[in-house]
């Protein structure tokens, strides 16, 4: 019986492809065509490659890939399948954190090398068409660039345009989110004809399907996050019905004040469903003023 293959967009799967000690050139195909840098990336040193089983059953944790390129670079890629409205605030934070890191007590700040953070989504999140957005600092009237030293990537995997099955893919990037998006699709099937990295991380992914270990580890890590969602879900859901319920005492409120002149406290109490010692505070409050 054929095995469907594994989600690449489930972050433990991603990270077992892309951050690979075994297959680093998977890495560097994905970092070149997203950085497209002027002097191309010809190595990485990835720095968590460790999955523990703990790690993957917490609900709340960060399956991301940490490397160093050639470039002296540090790059930080995470990817997520909910949106929690926060991204842009969350990949500041962490790329300060990736940034401040670097640096001991009593370095200079010139060892500080340039850090990138390149967010996945697999939801719709900026307010423009484009799958593929890069920032960096810029002067806001010249849009004179201050510096290469932080840049923050978002790619927005369902604005990935949908292709032809006889379509050829020119951008090596739109491959890779193409891969993320449907591993099996025709223009997977025969961009991995023609590029051994997309080969290559297929093959990974085949295998990964077949293993049975693996496969224990991606449902117990798929579990975690549908936990996670549905974690946030509830406490949303928590925050608004606090949030309605203290509009409606605040208006209840106002309404108390507005029959002080007028009606007693007892009166009041009855009419609002309010308790009375309330709104006889609120009397003595109100005569004070």
């Amino acid at each position: 019986m054929r095995r469907t293959l594994l989600n690449p967009k489930i972050d433990f799967v991603f990270k077992k492809i892309f951050g690979s000690e075994e297959h680093p050139e998977i890495l560097i195909s994905f970092l070149n065509a997203v950085l497209k840098p002027k002097k191309p990336i010809v190595s990485v040193e990835i720095k968590n490659s460790d999955l523990e089983k703990e790690y993957i059953e917490d609900k709340f944790s960060r399956l991301d890939v940490k490397a160093l390129t050639s470039n002296k670079e540090i790059i930080n890629i995470e990817i997520q399948l909910k949106n929690e409205y926060n991204m842009i605030q969350r990949s500041l934070y962490y790329w300060s954190k990736l940034y401040e890191e670097q640096l001991s007590e009593g370095d200079r700040y010139d060892k500080l090398s340039r850090t990138v953070c390149i967010n996945i989504l697999d939801f719709k999140y900026l307010k423009n068409d484009r799958f593929h957005n890069g920032y960096r600092l810029k002067e806001i009237e010249t849009n004179e660039e201050l510096t290469d030293l932080q840049e923050i990537h978002f790619i927005e995997i369902p604005k990935l345009k949908r292709f032809e099955s006889t379509e050829e893919i020119v951008d090596l990037l739109e491959g890779w989110v193409e891969f993320l998006r449907d591993p099996e699709s025709e223009v997977i099937r025969k961009l991995e004809m023609s590029n051994k990295e997309i080969r290559e991380a297929k093959d990974e992914l085949y295998r990964l399907s077949r293993n049975s270990k693996e496969r224990e580890l991606y449902y117990l890590r798929e579990k975690s996050l549908r936990d996670e969602i549905s974690a946030l879900a509830n406490a949303k859901e928590k925050g608004l019905k606090e949030g309605l319920k203290q509009g409606l005492f605040e208006g209840k409120l106002e309404s108390a004040r507005s029959f002080l002149d007028i009606l007693d406290d007892d009166t009041i109490a009855t009419k609002l469903n309010i308790d009375v010692d309330i709104i006889k505070k609120l009397r003595t409050e109100t005569l004070k003023k």
